[in-house]
């Protein structure tokens, strides 16, 4: 099991701390996601079949992305 810590920028109130906590908890693998919207950060505890990558892609889809893994715009 893995737990990791990012800072995100972007949280900032209890709806980000919902949707954070609701859509990277559905990822397959994920143990528990705890997000705060005092100290901006989630930290996220998981196991294969959840990688690292496909995290940062749901933060990032749903525009929250960790400091340090910018926001990609998909057309």
């Amino acid at each position: 099991m893995t737990t990791v810590t990012y800072n995100i920028p972007a949280i900032s109130c209890g709806h980000c701390v919902q949707t954070i906590e609701k859509k990277v908890g559905e990822l397959a693998g994920v143990q528990s996601v705890s997000a705060s919207h005092e100290t901006h950060q989630a930290t996220i505890t998981f196991a294969p079949p959840a990688t690292e990558e496909q995290i940062i892609a749901v933060l990032k889809e749903i525009h929250y992305p960790p400091e340090g893994h910018d926001l990609v715009q998909v057309s």
